[in-house]
C-alpha cells in the first residue's frame, strides 16, 4: 500500500507512517498544497498511490468522474471525523493496520473508510 495524504491530513502522519516502513507522502511533502482535489487525485494516481483524505463528499464525486472518464485512479481511503485530526499517532495506527490488510493497495476506483 502506497499512501498519498491529502493536505487535510497532517504531514506528521506521513512521517509516522514512514517511520513504520510504510510508503507514505503528504501533499505538504511534495509541495502540492493548494492544488484542487481533482489535481490531488491525479497526482496520487500518477505515483500509484491511494489518496487518504477526510474530504469524503468531493472524493466520492471525483471517483465517479474518474471512472466515467477512464482516468487513472488508485483508490481513496476516507479518514472519518470521529478520528480527530490532531491525534497523529492514532491516525498512523489506523492507516498502518489498513496497509497491513491491503499490502497490494486498493483496486482502481475503490473508496473505503479507515
Amino acid at each position: 500500500m502506497k499512501y498519498y495524504l491529502d493536505e487535510d491530513i497532517s504531514p506528521t502522519v506521513a512521517r509516522l507512517l514512514r517511520d513504520r516502513g510504510i510508503d507514505a507522502v503528504s501533499a505538504h511533502d511534495v509541495g502540492a498544497q493548494g492544488l484542487s482535489d481533482a489535481e490531488q487525485l491525479d497526482q496520487a494516481a500518477s505515483e500509484n498511490r491511494c489518496v487518504v483524505t477526510r474530504n469524503r463528499n468531493d472524493f466520492l464525486r471525483l471517483t465517479v468522474q474518474a471512472f466515467e472518464g477512464h482516468r487513472r485512479h488508485c483508490g481513496v481511503l476516507i479518514v472519518p471525523y470521529t478520528l480527530p485530526g490532531d491525534r497523529f499517532a492514532q491516525s498512523a495506527d489506523a492507516l498502518s493496520a489498513y496497509a497491513a490488510k491491503h499490502p497490494d493497495g486498493l483496486p482502481a476506483y475503490t473508496i473505503d473508510f479507515v
